[in-house]
């Protein structure tokens, strides 16, 4: 089975051609290649397959077998096969939260219409202290925290029974002129360098409560990179980079062992 390993902003996924072809047990399958140790290793897989409403549809695996319903930079990789295929700087993705259009820019960076995010103050209790934090709705759930990172927390909050299919959290300390410093838990992975939504979540959630501003551009600073959030009326549009890291053949360990043991057996 052939494979692609891309990255953007260090958030590092798998991606498979399933255009022309069907490919059992995703989330087994998932978990084996995503194992760092094990595996070829990333924060998840993405597999590819044909679309009646867009260029190509993306189902998104986090490292734990869970499907996602939307990954922003997993997006702009696609958009950086597409473009690569067909020279094409226009590109249109379906995914689990919607069709994204994504266009490449004269730089070589993607821009995604992340479409118009849901945002409103909520609280919960966790790790025995009532949390404050804003929720953000942007294709899939977001917790944000305006404070240092604490892990620990962030892993008991995507295991809060008040989400009981999990959700993504992100410590957000705001630096001064339109920029954020963001880390990124997400469910499904555990801590990530870098997180698309995440870091449109984080945007948000900043001029929510007036600590950044809508009319700028904000630079958002994680530890894989920088990403840039721009809003445009209702909308935001996620601005980073699409980076092919290698392309091999991959032999999934539990399949491959049945065919060499069905072989022997004659």
């Amino acid at each position: 089975m052939k494979f692609i390993k891309m990255q953007g902003a260090g958030n590092d996924y798998i991606f498979v051609d399933c255009l022309d072809k069907s490919i059992d047990n995703l989330s087994e399958l998932t978990k084996e290649m995503s194992d760092r140790h094990y595996g070829i290793g990333g924060d998840g897989v993405v597999y590819l397959y044909p679309s009646f409403v867009a260029d190509v549809r993306m189902r998104m695996f986090n490292a734990d077998g869970s499907e996602g319903d939307m990954c922003g930079n997993a997006v702009r990789c696609i958009a950086r096969l597409l473009y690569e295929k067909s020279g094409k700087s226009e590109f249109t993705v379906e995914t689990n939260a919607g069709i994204r259009n994504v266009e490449r820019t004269d730089d070589g960076l993607f821009t995604v219409d992340m479409g118009k995010p849901v945002a409103e103050k909520r609280s919960l209790f966790a790790q025995g202290k009532q949390l404050d934090y804003i929720f953000v709705d942007i294709g899939n759930p977001h917790c944000v925290i305006f404070d240092r990172a604490d892990m620990a927390l962030a892993e008991a909050i995507e295991h809060h029974s008040f989400y009981p299919n999990g959700i993504n959290v992100e410590f957000v300390e705001p630096k001064g002129d339109n920029s954020l410093l963001v880390r990124v838990w997400e469910r499904g992975s555990g801590e990530t360098l870098s997180c698309g939504t995440g870091a449109c979540a984080s945007a948000v959630a900043a001029v929510y409560e007036s600590k950044a501003d809508r009319a700028r551009p904000i630079t958002v600073s994680l530890r894989g990179g920088t990403l840039t959030v721009n809003f445009i009326n209702e909308k935001i549009f996620l601005i980073g980079d699409a980076v092919k890291i290698y392309e091999g053949v991959y032999h999934d360990k539990i399949h491959f062992c049945d065919r060499r043991r069905s072989q022997r057996l004659g």
